[in-house]
């Protein structure tokens, strides 16, 4: 069955009258963040900051308990710029993309030693700060300052593909869709209309699905007076995540610690602690070899199930090995010794453990 045009008169260019429409519907549907400021009142610089760099790669929903968190811990940026890298990666543990809060860790001291504790109001005085690409630079000089920016993230992209009918598919089509949206951005409240872009595009203007008939830019949209909306954006198919596999090294102290070890600061999780494992490698490593470069000699007890964790470019499967050791178990010997802390079991909550890792515990430990 093709596909029928719903229009029959002709239809309104995006423009002037779109953001008009949009920035009134904002007034009435916007969404109640945490982070936002309200109406007509100045936002503040640092939560607008934190929020964003907490939103890249992450949902609205996972993001709000871990913002009010940390503005309870560090209300100000003199706060966090004072913290231990340790203890902001131990609050950040669970929200994933580690080096986001090594960045934010960075960020608030260059902010406070550099810049006197005042966030750049431009962006291209926002770009050279640790962390801060350019979609997040243009979120803050908007929503935080009201400069005419233009940030483009996964909602306004959608929102833009359809509004002009963009069939060019992602991720080529991205210069594109950013040009587009910036003949929109207005002088005055580009900061509201860059949160209306995104509100419009996580309640309204969905993936699948999208609710037209309660969307205040439908008049103006090429895509569904064409009746394409629900096929664009375009996006490449996906390929499909390789499979990385390993060993982990439970080791339960007799006093009731967990032997876990920090990752070097750079890489994939960088800096999180971590169970000993033996290195992620495209295929299994046999038991026995493995058990070579465990941390401690132990008697080895397999934890019946493995462990599945997707990160975004792999799949990683871990085997779990579990120990039972004296108190006075000696890791001398071992090459990472030096990276290695005891944990009690009570802290493991407020450790710098990274999901995977706690998924790695739990398996671990639910058998006594």
């Amino acid at each position: 069955m093709g596909i029928v045009a719903r229009r029959q008169l002709p239809l309104r260019p995006a423009g002037p009258d779109t953001v008009a429409a949009l920035l009134d519907w904002y007034d009435r549907e916007r969404r109640d963040l945490p982070w936002r400021s309200k109406k007509r009142k100045k936002a503040d610089p640092y939560g607008v900051w934190l929020s964003e760099i907490m939103l890249q790669q992450t949902t609205v929903k996972a993001v709000i308990p871990f913002y009010q968190r940390f503005l309870e811990r560090w209300p100000t940026v003199f706060d966090l710029a004072a913290a231990s890298v340790n203890d902001v990666m131990a609050a950040w543990a669970g929200l994933g993309y580690y080096s986001r809060a090594r960045n934010l860790h960075k960020c608030a001291q260059v902010i406070v030693r550099d810049l006197g504790g005042q966030f750049p109001s431009t962006e291209a005085g926002l770009l050279p700060l640790p962390g801060v690409g350019p979609y997040t630079a243009a979120a803050i000089a908007a929503i935080a300052f009201g400069q005419p920016a233009t940030p483009v993230d996964g909602n306004i992209e959608r929102v833009i593909s359809r509004l002009f009918a963009v069939r060019h598919p992602l991720p080529g089509a991205k210069k594109e869709l950013k040009r587009l949206a910036a003949t929109l951005t207005p002088h005055r409240r580009a900061g509201d209309f860059a949160q209306a872009m995104m509100d419009l595009g996580a309640a309204i203007c969905t993936p699948k699905r999208p609710s037209c008939l309660m969307c205040p830019l439908q008049t103006d949209c090429a895509a569904h007076a064409a009746g394409i909306e629900a096929q664009l954006p375009v996006k490449l198919g996906k390929t499909e995540r390789p499979g990385r596999y390993g060993i982990a090294f439970l080791v339960l102290r007799e006093d009731g610690h967990v032997l876990l070890r920090r990752r070097p600061s750079a890489g994939l999780l960088g800096g999180m602690l971590e169970v000993p494992s033996t290195d992620w490698l495209d295929d299994w490593v046999p038991m026995e070899p493995a058990c070579g470069g465990a941390p401690v000699h132990a008697d080895w007890w397999p934890v019946p199930g493995n462990v599945v964790h997707i990160f975004t470019h792999f799949r990683l499967e871990l085997q779990v090995l579990r120990a039972i050791v004296p108190v006075d178990a000696s890791l001398t010997f071992w090459a990472d010794a030096d990276r290695c802390e005891w944990v009690a079991r009570r802290d493991l909550d407020g450790a710098a453990l990274p999901s995977v890792m706690r998924k790695v515990i739990a398996h671990a430990l639910k058998v006594q």
